[in-house]
């Protein structure tokens, strides 16, 4: 597919009119593409605000914060499904509904309520990775590839026909907060990109194949704890899919700890699963199931912000030879 120029997205010489459904961070780049692209945003629903930080008071989502910058009209229903809420949008006289990372189903009468349909952002390559995680499940998968996928939306979880998809590799370094970075961008340019040429005929729905199905469920609180028993190069992964956030842990004694700038090290030494072989350039280095180790660049003792491996050190007695659980 080409790259979009400067021009607007337009339909029958007037600009697109899009609803816009989208909530955490990885939905902006979305919303402020399509805005610079001269479409004609006529609603912006997002969740209402949710109580965050230590004070635990009432906070924007990222799409609505950033839509108020732009001016635009926000609704935040507690349920889209409310029959008021689906009668209001399907009387905006919009083109197509563009939904990223909302956070709520939404019903068959809105998914048909415009003429051309609802376009999803999905950050995998359906039908592997369907479901709430994506991201964090392909690297736990140890994938070496991921992409972006625009769907036509369905009744379905994420099951629909696939307008577009760009593929994107996964580096040996890549964590949750890079490849959610990388894809959010990626996302923002395929979906306008794929708008464009929907709206004027020159893409055609593909439909999945169910067959290859890879389901991506929510992440599970037990899955944060490292198994040390596993292999260097799983343990590497469950650390890197869970950074910067929430933070894979284990425990040294009665303290939580979690683990973040996880790589891969060629040091092999004879350790129990968990062992603290010492500190090399890329930081403490953990004996894992296979014989060979994690190098860990930062951690966090509970209670504390993550600092380097070396600071770590510094403020903790952790001596060679303990082991984490």
């Amino acid at each position: 597919m080409e790259k979009t120029g400067s021009r607007g997205i337009g339909v029958k010489g007037e600009p697109v009119r899009v609803v816009f459904c989208g909530t955490p961070a990885f939905a902006v780049p979305t919303l402020l593409a399509l805005h610079e692209r001269g479409v004609h945003l006529v609603q912006v629903v997002t969740q209402p605000d949710r109580p965050r930080g230590r004070g635990q008071k009432p906070a924007p989502s990222p799409v609505k914060t950033a839509a108020d910058r732009l001016g635009l009209s926000v609704l935040q229903p507690y349920r889209i499904r409310d029959p008021e809420v689906v009668r209001h949008l399907a009387s905006s006289a919009a083109h197509a509904l563009v939904l990223v990372a909302y956070g709520q189903i939404l019903p068959k009468g809105l998914l048909d309520a415009f003429p051309f349909g609802a376009l999803n952002v999905h950050p995998s390559l359906l039908p592997k990775y369907r479901g709430a995680a994506p991201i964090q499940r392909t690297i736990l998968h140890g994938d070496t590839e991921t992409g972006v996928s625009i769907m036509l939306m369905d009744e379905g979880m994420d099951t629909g026909p696939i307008l577009a998809v760009e593929r994107v590799p996964i580096k040996a370094h890549d964590t949750f907060g890079t490849l959610h970075d990388t894809l959010a961008r990626v996302g923002a340019d395929l979906l306008c990109r794929t708008l464009e040429a929907w709206v004027q005929g020159r893409c055609h729905p593909v439909a999945q194949d169910d067959s290859q199905t890879i389901l991506a469920p929510p992440i599970q609180k037990h899955e944060l704890h490292i198994n040390w028993q596993e292999p260097a190069a799983a343990v590497c992964c469950r650390i890197r899919a869970f950074d910067p956030w929430p933070g894979a842990f284990g425990f040294h004694g009665s303290k939580r700890i979690k683990f973040f700038h996880a790589r891969l090290s060629a040091y092999t030494a004879q350790g129990r699963p968990g062992e603290v072989l010492g500190l090399c350039r890329d930081g403490l280095l953990v004996c894992a199931g296979d014989g060979t180790s994690v190098a860990v660049g930062r951690l966090q003792v509970e209670a504390r912000r993550p600092v380097s491996a070396d600071a770590f050190l510094r403020g903790y007695d952790l001596p060679i030879g303990s082991t984490f659980a």
